[in-house]
């Protein structure tokens, strides 16, 4: 036990990292205060002999001769002589020290006082063998009660009772022995209490915590320098020459000042959880990040995150709690992770508790990169999925965020199947902050979509409805997706679809989307002008696909365009869930969230050969219900229903000339005031018909 304590607290466990060779066991003897072990090489597995000398100082004189000796040794050299390897020197460190190391001594102690209190005072049993021998530490650094060689029942009740009470004492070494024990006085040890002499052992066992050596004689005992104020009046009650005078261990744990911190608290809340209210929970959980950080951090990661993963599995822990398992889980290694905190994170987006499916999506970015894309696409995925038809307007758009994060893990089929069907819903929904984020994460995840499905759903999501949108952040962000896209475009679109959508947003009432489209043009103009350019200089010949280089465009993600939406809802909904980002008011939309004309990076974009320019389709995709059908590829398979209106559309008619507004402007104007909502003859509509003036009234 002391010496696993020694390998706890201190950091000199398993010895100097760099040392070429393995320690094994250690010989019986060695001379002075050198240990010898047994050791093999790292790199041909040969037999050494490892020396291994410790100080307690720096000027420790065994030290010194130590130092001396490794220096003889290495410079001289005769066949009959050892020969010297290796050395190295390292100085050890406290891993625990001050008021941490106390509060885990405190706690240890706390679990075997607890352990003899059960087996004195319940059980009526006498452990007659208390020492810090009898201790040992789990891989959760929880201590444990154990040798109950001598163990016996306690018989002082029996009047008739003679002899021996403890048939195995002999096993004990008399250092550990009270006075009445050591004597065998059992007369006086049947009339004393049931805890008479295993609050003794408590006492032996404190000594030899605190003073870091193993008792030898029960005159030791006298020394208390190293036991720590606010333990030494129950140390010295312990330790009652009087058996009837001493502590018993319940009223240790009850009663003692030394047990009174942080650490010693927080473990006990967590192990009485489920007697604890609402209330306590979540103001427990509230702290507890804070308060995490001022525990001991080993004691923290093997111990406390266990428990709070198992209460968050088990529904007895608040949703507040994840925040504190999410803060400590940043502190494992990503292995540890993994093995500890990550299962729990994939059953609790099962949960129906919606704090707790908040709580998950407001931090998905902290553990959302550990998921494997086939946790991702069959347990994680579709959980999160049901967050898109939330009537919650925050939880949608958290879910909606979440894929940004989620999607590039999850399968094609997934995608086209399920992702997109609803993205086509969010881009109509009631909420324009929800609408521009949609237009948003399709920018960002359309290198994910395969080429099919790209041609069948970007450019009718930026221009058909993006780009026509009533808000004008969404417009932007149309604009800024076309823009972060436009390597997956050829030239017939951009020169007949994207185009001529654009153009008129340089009339825009709103001053930044006219800036961005005035860039927007000025970016598809030079990629047209390229493609002219690079014609001009082919050969008659020519080649059936040519490719050239666009101008900068964005090649990072596009940031949200806003955040500003909060949980509608009751109280309690809405009390874990404050956020900055939730707390804006809608009209504080940020219309400049990513420029996607500044950043220098450079594109290829494909181009059709000037033969088949013009009649070439664009390639049929697999037949798909993600709701972006496209008349012109015969994909009529789907319910009508099911249809989402991003479906291709033709260009608009050139309008009757007007004194005001605008032409161009009255025209995309009059597209934006038409409804959003979805019905079910909208979307063919949407396919078929040219805008006029008559049509739009």
């Amino acid at each position: 036990m002391l010496r696993f304590l020694k390998g706890v607290v201190a950091g000199s466990g398993t010895g100097p990292k760099d040392l070429p060779y393995n320690i094994g066991e250690p010989y019986s003897s060695a001379w002075g205060s050198w240990t010898h072990y047994r050791g093999t090489s790292k790199d041909d597995g040969s037999s050494v002999s490892i020396f291994s000398l410790s100080g307690s100082n720096a000027n420790d004189g065994h030290l010194a001769a130590g130092r001396n000796g490794v220096k003889r040794l290495r410079t001289v050299r005769h066949p009959n002589i050892l020969s010297f390897l290796h050395s190295t020197e390292a100085e050890t460190f406290d891993g625990l020290e001050g008021t941490q190391r106390d509060e885990y001594y405190a706690w240890g102690l706390h679990r075997i006082a607890k352990a003899v209190s059960f087996l004195n005072n319940d059980c009526k049993l006498v452990h007659g063998n208390v020492c810090l021998a009898s201790v040992v530490v789990t891989q959760t650094l929880d201590w444990k009660l154990h040798a109950f060689d001598v163990l016996s029942e306690f018989d002082g009740n029996n009047e008739a009772s003679t002899g021996p009470m403890l048939q195995y004492e002999w096993l004990v070494g008399l250092q550990y022995k009270p006075m009445e024990l050591a004597k065998s006085d059992w007369t006086m040890i049947r009339k004393s209490p049931p805890w008479a002499i295993d609050s003794w052992g408590l006492g032996c066992l404190i000594y030899e915590l605190f003073s870091g050596m193993k008792l030898s004689k029960t005159e030791e005992l006298r020394n208390t320098a190293s036991i720590p104020k606010s333990l030494l009046p129950d140390y010295q009650r312990l330790l009652s020459s009087m058996p009837s005078r001493r502590l018993n261990s319940s009223k240790l744990i009850e009663n003692s000042e030394y047990f009174q911190n942080k650490l010693v608290d927080t473990i006990h809340f967590m192990e009485i959880l489920n007697l604890k209210d609402s209330v306590e929970k979540d103001t427990f959980f509230r702290k507890l990040p804070n308060l995490a950080e001022q525990l001991p951090r080993q004691i923290v990661l093997k111990k406390l995150v266990p428990l709070l993963a198992s209460a968050l599995e088990f529904g007895s822990a608040a949703a507040p709690a994840l925040t504190a398992l999410l803060k400590m889980g940043s502190w494992l290694s990503a292995e540890e992770f993994s093995v500890k905190v990550l299962p729990t994170i994939v059953k609790l987006f099962a949960s129906n508790d919606r704090a707790i499916r908040v709580g998950l999506l407001q931090h998905i970015d902290q553990f959302g990169e550990s998921l494997s894309a086939q946790i991702v696409d069959e347990q994680v995925y579709p959980h999160v999925a049901t967050g898109f038809s939330d009537t919650s307007a925050f939880l949608r758009e958290l879910t909606l965020k979440s894929m940004l994060v989620l999607a590039p893990k999850l399968s094609q089929r997934t995608i086209s199947g399920t992702l997109l069907k609803y993205l086509s819903k969010l881009q109509v929904d009631e909420e324009p902050a929800i609408r521009t984020n949609t237009t948003i994460l399709l920018g960002n995840i359309a290198s994910y979509l395969n080429e099919g499905t790209r041609k069948r759903v970007l450019i009718n999501a930026f221009t058909v409805r993006a780009l026509r949108d009533t808000f004008s952040p969404a417009r932007g962000a149309g604009v800024m997706a076309l823009c972060a896209t436009s390597s997956y475009y050829d030239i017939t679109e951009i020169a007949t679809r994207i185009l001529p959508n654009v153009v008129v947003l340089t009339i825009d009432p709103d001053s930044d989307v006219r800036s961005k489209a005035f860039q927007a043009v000025d970016q598809f103009l030079q990629i047209a002008k390229q493609y002219h350019e690079k014609t001009n200089a082919e050969d008659t010949t020519g080649t059936t696909s040519i490719g050239i280089s666009s101008i900068p465009t964005n090649a990072s993600l596009l940031g949200w365009a806003m955040s500003s939406l909060t949980l509608k809802g009751k109280h309690s909904e809405q009390t874990p869930l404050s956020s900055a980002n939730s707390s804006a008011p809608l009209t504080s939309a940020v219309s400049n969230a990513s420029s996607v004309m500044d950043d220098a990076s450079t594109t290829s974009v494909r181009i059709s050969s000037s033969t088949d320019l013009a009649d070439q389709p664009p390639p049929v995709s697999p037949t798909s219900t993600d709701g972006w059908g496209e008349l012109e590829n015969g994909i009529h398979a789907e319910h009508e229903s099911d249809k989402d209106g991003w479906d291709d559309i033709e260009p608009l008619e050139e309008p009757n000339p007007s004194p005001s507004p605008a032409p161009a402007l009255a025209n995309i104007q009059a597209a934006q005031k038409r409804p959003v909502s979805q019905a079910e003859t909208t979307s063919n509509e949407f396919a078929t018909k040219k805008y006029s003036k008559d049509d739009q009234r």
